[in-house]
């Protein structure tokens, strides 16, 4: 089958970087699914470890949002059958999607929204699970709209899971959404999102946050440059707030400041089900099931930006490219194989 696979970590601008391989087909195993690649996305994870992980010379496959069309299913398999459409993010101790087969366990699988192409289907995956869980499941964020008022705080809010944070929040809660975005164009993404305020994270958050928000943010996603913003956001949060992290900040955010409100930090991976393979590992699929609804219902929207056309080693690279540039929009797809 064709694929997509690195040998070495290299820039993604090196022709060596991801390259065009020929690798055999998977075989499922009792809990896996088959499934025919139709189209993937790309996500920070593909690129810090194509830059980090060295694989020593073994052919590696990256990509972790996949929609595709099951061809096969293993003995106890229970969920799917032959010819369902799906959508999921994997699980990062085995291959990834960026080949024509791929093989997984159907407990991290959801049914694709019938109201979106492959395409639009391969953007939300990963970015969706990672904001449902931190949100809902870390920080505790209630759904629904009872309760008190309370606000919440998007930075990096027209990223990938920035957009579906804002969706999720403004469909799911009673929140008041404030996202961050520094250009035009980021801007008005975040504002098609739902956000009800978009403010500009290149400049000072606490004046222009407090200007919508006097009494302060009861929730932040902090999505990108934590260590950056980090003071600024204990600063807003009201006392007992609660923020959480998804990036890898370079320098440890220091975490004394939190005391004082005694605020509390919620890391999200969403890979933790799937290694330490948790009795809920399931529990991904079950959401991938409710944002497929969601979708259906026209509650939800993909985020899908641009399409680069085929799945092939050149196309992956600008992909890269786009993502390690820092200012991609929602999500970059490629869909097919040639």
């Amino acid at each position: 089958m064709k694929a997509v696979i690195y040998r070495q970590p290299l820039p993604a601008d090196d022709p060596r970087s991801l390259v065009d391989a020929e690798l055999p087909e998977p075989l499922p195993g009792p809990r896996d699914l088959l499934v025919k690649v139709d189209a993937v996305s790309v996500n920070p994870i593909d690129t810090k470890r194509r830059r980090n992980a060295d694989p020593k010379g073994v052919d590696t496959v990256l990509g972790w949002d996949v929609a595709g069309t099951v061809v096969a299913v293993g003995a106890e398999v229970t969920r799917f059958k032959a010819s369902d459409a799906v959508w999921y993010a994997g699980e990062l101790e085995r291959p990834g999607g960026d080949s024509e087969r791929h093989a997984v366990d159907e407990r991290l699988v959801g049914r694709k929204p019938s109201t979106l192409t492959m395409a639009e289907a391969a953007a939300l995956p990963l970015t969706a699970i990672t904001a449902w869980e931190l949100m809902f499941e870390r920080m505790g964020i209630p759904h629904g709209t009872q309760g008190r008022p309370a606000t919440l705080l998007v930075v990096g809010a027209a990223g990938g899971v920035g957009s579906i944070a804002v969706q999720l929040a403004r469909r799911l809660t009673g929140l008041t959404v404030i996202g961050t975005a520094s250009r035009p164009e980021t801007r008005a993404w975040v504002e098609a999102m739902g956000a009800h305020h978009v403010v500009d994270h290149a400049k000072p958050l606490v004046e222009q946050v407090k200007a919508v928000a006097p009494a302060g943010v009861d929730y932040v996603l902090s999505l990108t440059h934590t260590t950056e913003h980090f003071a600024a956001l204990v600063e807003l949060l009201k006392p007992f707030g609660k923020i959480g992290l998804i990036d890898d900040p370079a320098e440890a955010p220091d975490i004394r400041l939190l005391k004082r409100k005694s605020l509390s930090l919620h890391w999200e991976l969403m890979y933790t089900r799937s290694l330490f393979h948790t009795d809920d590992m399931g529990e991904q699929g079950r959401i991938l099931d409710e944002v497929a609804n969601l979708v259906d219902a026209g509650a939800i929207r993909t985020t899908m930006r641009e399409n680069l056309g085929i799945i092939d080693a050149a196309n992956l690279r600008r992909a890269h490219q786009l993502l390690e540039s820092g200012r991609t929009i929602g999500k970059v797809v490629l869909e097919g194989f040639a």
